[in-house]
């Protein structure tokens, strides 16, 4: 099975007088992420990762920051793009591991809704969505907020390229033998032997 990894990152300076949303939430907050968008710095960065996962470019070469049609857009819009990038490239969601950097709000008492969000979004169970926060100690950036996701992607089987064991085989003969390998192969049973006719079937008059 084919598998692939991608990186996102993305940083949003705080301003006030906006909402702050993240991983798709709507967060008590006296300030929200300035950006053309809704500033979601984690939607972002997962967003990025799924599309460098199949190598189709980043979120600006979608969602220009100076096309108008996206201002204040919801972020969750730009993840069902990655996604459908995703699926037509022939690749499903393994996980997805993400770490905000952010001084405040606190993310672990939301993170097991923020986790569940994503996921709804994603089209994934929860349990294969990760979200981790860190303080920017020491750097500076007490006033900016930052995140890294990682994607593990594996390629799809599509149902057309599925066949049915009736499709492949021409006999009854043929599925018996095949029926007969996988016994012997799993459960270690002896192949059958065939059966000889103790008398001469074509001399039967």
């Amino acid at each position: 099975m084919e598998t692939r990894i991608g990186f996102g990152w993305d940083s949003h300076a705080f301003k006030a007088g906006i909402p702050l949303r993240v991983g798709g939430m709507t967060l008590d907050h006296p300030e929200g992420l300035a950006g053309h968008s809704d500033g979601d710095v984690l939607l972002h960065a997962v967003t990025d990762a799924l599309l460098g996962a199949v190598a189709a470019g980043d979120i600006g070469s979608f969602f220009p920051p100076g096309d108008p049609r996206w201002k204040d857009a919801n972020s969750a819009i730009f993840l069902k793009l990655a996604m459908e990038e995703l699926q037509h490239a022939g690749f499903r969601i393994v996980n997805v591991d993400t770490t905000l950097i952010m001084n405040a709000p606190k993310i672990a008492p939301v993170a097991g809704e923020m986790r569940s969000t994503v996921a709804d979004l994603l089209g994934i169970e929860m349990d294969q969505v990760s979200i981790k926060a860190k303080t920017p100690e020491g750097l500076g950036l007490d006033h900016v907020a930052q995140c890294h996701a990682v994607v593990l992607v594996e390629r799809a089987i599509e149902p057309d390229e599925l066949k049915s064991m009736s499709a492949v085989i021409e006999s009854q003969k043929q599925l018996e033998d095949v029926v007969d390998d996988l016994l012997a192969s799993v459960h270690g049973l002896p192949k059958k032997r065939p059966v000889n006719p103790v008398y001469d079937t074509e001399d039967i008059t």
